[in-house]
């Protein structure tokens, strides 16, 4: 008689708790930093992020495909925080 494997767990939680965060990070940038150092501070966050992405796929416990995983919350931390930079850019240009 064979035992069941156990069920894999979520994966998609952490990735996007990464890139909620990411948000977050980013807003909180855009309304405590001054404009000009604004993208100067943007870096620190994404690093941040990165380290978060880590800690929270470490957490989890499930080392096949944790590199995937690790990449995908830091690319799209990347493009969240990008896009809002950018927006932040574009309302600080015309204000």
């Amino acid at each position: 008689m064979t035992l069941p494997g156990l069920a894999p767990r979520a994966e998609y939680g952490g990735i996007v708790g990464v890139w909620a965060a990411g948000a977050v990070i980013a807003i909180v940038i855009g309304v405590v930093a001054p404009g000009e150092w604004r993208a100067a501070w943007m870096p620190v966050g994404m690093a941040a992020c990165l380290i978060l992405a880590f800690v929270v796929q470490l957490v989890q416990g499930h080392s096949q495909g944790f590199v995937r995983r690790v990449a995908l919350s830091t690319l799209g931390a990347f493009v969240i925080m990008g896009l809002i930079g950018l927006g932040l850019g574009l309302s600080s240009m015309f204000a």
